[in-house]
């Protein structure tokens, strides 16, 4: 088994944060908020800005200390490494994603940005630990 690099998951957590900033705050900011009939300023609720970003990078530093396991326990190839990050975005998020919002009943388009966010933040996180392993 080989070792946690713990700079990796802090990292990766942030790629995973950045691609979710540019991502919602860019990229679909519109699309998506329209889509969930909000606007730009209700998307926390009542909950303070940094309580949320806080907590969502802390979310994704639980990810990345998954990912980091699941590298640790197999030592992958650096192809490898990016086809494990790639489907836990497609085969475990996406899916648990699109269970949710079917209960929820939450747009096709939501779920559409909101699984390309999750695949492409995992390619995000998967590249920065392949760049430092």
């Amino acid at each position: 088994m080989g070792n946690i690099n713990l700079a990796a998951i802090f990292l990766g957590a942030a790629a995973f944060f950045i691609v979710g900033m540019g991502w919602y705050g860019v990229i679909f900011s519109g699309a998506w908020t329209r889509a969930m009939g909000r606007g730009h300023r209700d998307f926390t609720g009542d909950k303070p800005v940094w309580l949320v970003f806080a907590l969502t990078f802390a979310f994704a530093l639980l990810i990345a200390l998954t990912l980091a396991h699941q590298y640790a326990m197999s030592s992958p190839s650096p192809r490898a490494m990016m086809m494990i990050a790639i489907g836990y975005g497609l085969m475990l998020m996406v899916p648990a994603v699109g269970i949710r919002y079917l209960y929820l009943n939450v747009p096709g388009r939501v779920f559409a940005i909101d699984a390309g966010f999750f695949v492409t933040a995992m390619a995000a996180m998967g590249a920065v630990f392949v760049a430092l392993n």
